[in-house]
């Protein structure tokens, strides 16, 4: 009988520590993804044009992507997506996943962080969606980088998706077409302690209760779409008007 009751508590123990890590898992990758959105600040000539966020629909931040491989090269990582809501704030973050293949001799890895410019609704929808894959369901292209960069590739291409990688401490444009972007229930459901919660839900702004960490990404993205932190950008490409 004591035997019995002991191994009972261990069982309840193993579940609840489980849970206690899977939480952490999740809200050390929303801590991540501010980090990189402060990282946007640090270098205003060198970095994403502020102006791109206070257009934006929505952003994607998916840190320590993980790529390469032997013979057969790929990417993986695990991020967060937040969207315009009707009102114009910024919704609450949607996980989601990264993953993508490309072939070529590749030895050894690279984990870099990643930063995703939504410039329309409808790639925003392809995302709520489940899955959308970059360059076949939306197009992307390398995104500008410095203050004073001027979007030329809006008029040539149309593109729907801005793409960004951070290497050594700059962000640079970069194109990773045939990357699918997917929506990490699991995650969601564990970060906001509900079975119920799906990507929809999220993007319309109507979670009744933002855990801390959101608090923190949602003001970072925030003071970086309204111009708090390079005021001088606003008047790029009759952004602000």
């Amino acid at each position: 009988m004591k035997s019995s009751i002991i191994a009972f508590g261990l069982v309840i123990g193993i579940f609840s520590f489980c849970a206690l890590a899977a939480e952490n898992t999740e809200s050390k990758r929303v801590e991540s993804s501010t980090s990189v959105l402060k990282d946007v600040q640090a270098i205003p000539d060198k970095t994403i044009p502020t102006y791109l966020f206070e257009k934006a629909e929505g952003i994607a931040i998916i840190p320590g992507v993980l790529k390469g491989a032997f013979g057969l090269g790929g990417r993986w990582g695990k991020g967060v997506i937040m969207v315009r809501t009707e009102n114009g704030t910024w919704s609450d973050p949607c996980f989601i996943t990264l993953a993508g293949g490309s072939f070529g001799w590749q030895i050894g890895g690279q984990s870099t962080d990643f930063v995703l410019v939504f410039r329309t609704k409808r790639s925003i929808e392809g995302v709520e969606s489940g899955k959308l894959t970059l360059g076949a369901d939306a197009s992307v292209t390398a995104g500008p980088v410095g203050r004073n960069a001027e979007a030329s590739t809006d008029v040539q291409l149309k593109a729907e998706i801005y793409s960004y990688a951070k290497s050594r401490g700059l962000f640079a444009g970069v194109s990773i077409e045939g990357t699918s972007l997917s929506i990490d229930d699991n995650a969601n459901a564990t970060f906001y302690d509900s079975k119920d919660v799906n990507a929809s839900t999220i993007f319309a702004g109507k979670m009744p209760k933002e855990p801390p960490s959101a608090a923190k990404l949602h003001k970072a993205l925030t003071d970086l779409s309204t111009g708090k932190t390079a005021a001088a950008d606003t008047t790029i490409s009759g952004a602000g008007k």
